[in-house]
């Protein structure tokens, strides 16, 4: 199979990101100029700014590119002849482990800036987002659809399971800056959630 040569302009976009990437990890969202990733993806300035017009539209990007890599990730399937706590455990416990990471957090803390003032890029990239079926999601719809939850609105339901989990792993991070989970206590929270939630649908 022929592979397709990329063109100069998505060799640097790609060679943006990659440097953002690092110097996000390494310096910090904050301490990361525009200037300082020119140097290190080794393009103009000029280039950043055509590609990415702010540092938070960057931002924004590698969040969308974090989220649709662990959608893409094994997360596990419904798996209709095993228990269900230990499967939603399992894929909540996966959810957390990104959600909770500090590479998000640190992104999110900047998007969730920048788009607190841009309400119609938030309702946007919200939107976006949307239109991807997580593997929550996808785990609920096979398990109503298998009659072992009842379940009459698959969003509504995962959205109440996301809130619970992002209550507890992401805005305590994003708001008062509390230190991300160990371990231990996201499993403890998968656990709980995954009981939680099916207290209130398993059939």
């Amino acid at each position: 199979m022929t592979k397709t040569k990329k063109t100069l302009s998505q060799q640097k976009h790609e060679a943006i990101v990659d440097a953002a990437k690092r110097m996000f990890k390494k310096l910090g969202v904050a301490a990361t100029s525009m200037d300082k990733l020119a140097e290190e993806a080794q393009v103009s300035k000029r280039t950043v700014y055509n590609h990415f017009a702010t540092k938070e539209a960057l931002v924004m990007h590698l969040v969308s590119e974090l989220w649709f890599e662990a959608m893409a990730s094994s997360q596990g399937q419904y798996q209709p002849h095993q228990a269900l706590f230990s499967q939603l455990s399992a894929i909540i416990f996966t959810e957390i482990q990104f959600i909770n990471s500090r590479e998000h957090i640190d992104m999110a803390q900047v998007a969730i800036g920048h788009l607190f003032y841009n309400s119609e890029e938030m309702s946007r990239e919200i939107e976006k987002m949307k239109l991807h079926e997580t593997a929550i999601l996808r785990w609920i719809k096979a398990a109503a659809a298998d009659s072992r939850i009842q379940v009459e609105d698959a969003m509504f339901a995962n959205e109440q399971l996301l809130h619970l989990i992002k209550g507890q792993c992401f805005w305590p991070q994003i708001l008062t800056c509390s230190p991300l989970l160990n371990d231990q206590q996201r499993q403890h929270l998968a656990d709980e959630s995954a009981n939680m939630f099916l207290a209130r649908y398993e059939v």
